[in-house]
């Protein structure tokens, strides 16, 4: 056999030798060709279909909604709306071929104004995008030109102009990513304390910030596989996880009374010529804030809301004579005197070498205790507290909250200023009994009086209402209560509170209720480093016979200098506003009053 072989391959000519040699090589290889296919069939089928479905699968994340943040009554102050980013493919792009519309392809066809495209590739998808997004067809072309297969063309693109994107028929070639838009839609209302988030949608001032962690959501995604031009393959989900949004924030505040409240501060501010102005409005029951508010009006979201927190939680001052109510509450709490007790008050007192006196020259008057607080003397409070140890002025301060952390949470807000009581010198011991010699913010000083008007219980001061998860579940924030003076003391000092309102009845009255008050005014230093600023305060309660509000209002540098005649009238405005909206009803008369003279 191998003879007759060997002997057949000598007498074939040239040709038919190279024709054999070719047959050989073709037989060789597709035998070998056999044999491969033998195994992927056989043996490495599985791996090499695994290998195919996983170059087609993709991952696409389904992301969540930030949160929405309400007023007391629903009323939207941030959300986020749906928005689109428009992402091309330029690879895709330089292939794309416009279908011409028949009735046979209408459904998936291309024209312009029902004319054909004209063109192919990036061109032709330009010329189809472009007037849809608004854009230069060809400024569009240019960024669908290239070999790479992600470029964004446009951000916070409405879903109105998403879905005529989707209805171009450029599946693959022309994508959308879903994202949003945060929006607050009363502007500069609240904008301070609202804040602002970042390009990563996460809170970085403000309430955005505080509550972030219930306003986040988690995203969820969706495992498919895709076709050549990038498109979904009907039926080949194989696992999704639905997208989770963010709570709904509530807060306490009444957009009403948080507009007209910054209404009154600017027009209060322009009539005083005052640097600023601030104000809070406080629930006497629950302890929550219907209006937190300033001067320092910018706009939610915008950059300054971002860098600035608001001036209602930042500033922080020193009470003046404000500070006289929590002195006066501890003597009585402490039983060092009564609030009848009689006191002959010189107009300056000379105690451990230390000159104290009057804000107004007067020869020596024959005042009740009550009648020390109307009359906010100075030297009446240094001589009343002669059996208040410093160890009791400094833990009444701290009771009532004074250079203590509000608990609130609000991003920027500072507690103050109160050193330990073992620090203070001969002066300090007794400034601090009329609210000199430390220094508290707005909150703070709103929340001791408001302990005064809710009986001696100190409450948990809250600016949230609610939180509410995406699932329906309700949390509310912890509340917390604690009796720093009994209800007989609280009443006692409400009382002579109410004797200081009634000597400013001309300026600060709110008709047809009874008003209980403290006034301060105290210089601070001013840009010069000196003691050449002033900052004058009202805190007043109402009504006096039946408590529901506590409102304050601090001035920086106003004309008019004294509390009682600038930031007074300010209270008395918002005041009237109040009573209007939640129909409070009038007072009864004051037949009551603790003698204030003698």
């Amino acid at each position: 056999m191998i003879r007759s072989g060997i002997s057949f391959w000598k007498h074939c000519s040239a040709f038919g030798k190279r024709v054999i040699v070719i047959a050989f090589i073709l037989a060789f290889i597709a035998s070998s060709a056999m044999v491969k296919l033998a195994y992927i069939q056989l043996l490495d089928g599985k791996t090499t279909a695994e290998a195919a479905t996983a170059s087609r699968t993709t991952k696409q994340v389904l992301q969540a909604e930030r949160g929405t943040i309400t007023d007391t009554n629903g009323i939207v102050l941030a959300q986020s709306v749906e928005r689109y980013t428009i992402i091309g493919n330029p690879k895709f792009a330089a292939t794309f071929k416009p279908t011409t519309c028949t009735k046979k392809t209408a459904s998936n066809c291309h024209s312009i104004d029902g004319k054909p495209v004209g063109v192919t590739g990036p061109a032709a998808v330009a010329r189809l995008l472009a007037p849809v997004l608004g854009m230069d067809a060809l400024q569009l072309g240019a960024l669908l030109t290239g070999t790479n297969q992600y470029v964004v063309i446009k951000k916070n693109v409405v879903p109105s102009v998403k879905r005529s994107i989707d209805a171009l028929n450029l599946s693959g070639i022309i994508s959308a990513e879903l994202s949003s838009e945060r929006t607050y839609p009363n502007g500069t209302l609240m904008g301070s304390l609202l804040g602002g988030v970042d390009t990563d949608d996460n809170g970085v001032s403000g309430i955005e910030k505080m509550e972030n962690a219930s306003l986040t959501g988690t995203d969820g995604y969706q495992i498919y596989q895709q076709g050549a031009n990038g498109q979904q393959i009907p039926g080949t989900e194989t696992e999704s996880k639905a997208a989770v949004n963010g709570a709904t924030v509530k807060l306490s505040t009444d957009r009403d009374v948080q507009w007209y409240v910054e209404k009154a501060l600017k027009e209060g501010q322009e009539k005083y010529k005052a640097k600023w102005a601030i104000a809070v409005v406080q629930r006497v029951s629950d302890a929550k804030i219907l209006a937190l508010a300033g001067t320092d009006q910018v706009e939610a979201g915008s950059a300054e809301a971002k860098m600035n927190p608001s001036l209602a939680v930042t500033e922080t001052f020193e009470p003046g004579s404000v500070g006289k109510i929590i002195s006066l509450a501890g003597m009585l709490q402490e039983g060092t005197h009564k609030i009848t007790d009689e006191f002959s008050v010189p107009y300056s007192i000379d105690v451990d070498g230390q000159q104290y006196h009057d804000s107004e020259s007067h020869g020596t008057k024959q005042w009740t205790l009550a009648g020390i607080l109307q009359n906010s003397s100075n030297v009446g409070m240094v001589m009343a507290g002669d059996q208040y140890t410093t160890a009791q002025r400094y833990e009444y301060l701290t009771k009532f909250g004074i250079g203590q952390p509000s608990g609130m949470g609000l991003s920027g807000e500072s507690q103050g200023l109160l050193s330990s009581s073992e620090n203070w010198d001969r002066r300090t011991r007794n400034t601090v009994l009329f609210g000199q010699g430390y220094a508290t913010n707005a909150l703070q000083i709103t929340n001791a009086v408001a302990t005064i008007a809710n009986k001696g219980v100190k409450q948990q001061q809250s600016i949230i209402d609610s939180v509410t998860s995406a699932d329906g579940t309700v949390t509310k924030p912890k509340t917390s209560s604690t009796q720093v003076v009994s209800s007989t003391v609280s009443s006692e000092v409400l009382n002579a509170m109410e004797s200081v309102a009634e000597n400013y009845k001309s300026v600060a009255a709110v008709d047809g209720y009874r008003v209980a008050a403290k006034t301060g005014t105290a210089e601070v230093a001013g840009s010069n480093g000196g003691l050449t600023s002033i900052v004058a305060d009202w805190v007043g309660v109402l009504p006096a016979d039946n408590p529901q509000f506590v409102v304050t209002v601090v001035m920086k540098d106003p004309q008019g200098t004294y509390g009682g005649l600038t930031a007074g009238p300010v209270f008395a405005n918002i005041g009237e506003f109040l009573m209007q909206k939640y129909e409070v009803p009038t007072s009864t008369p004051r037949k009551d009053a603790i003698p204030v003279d003698w």
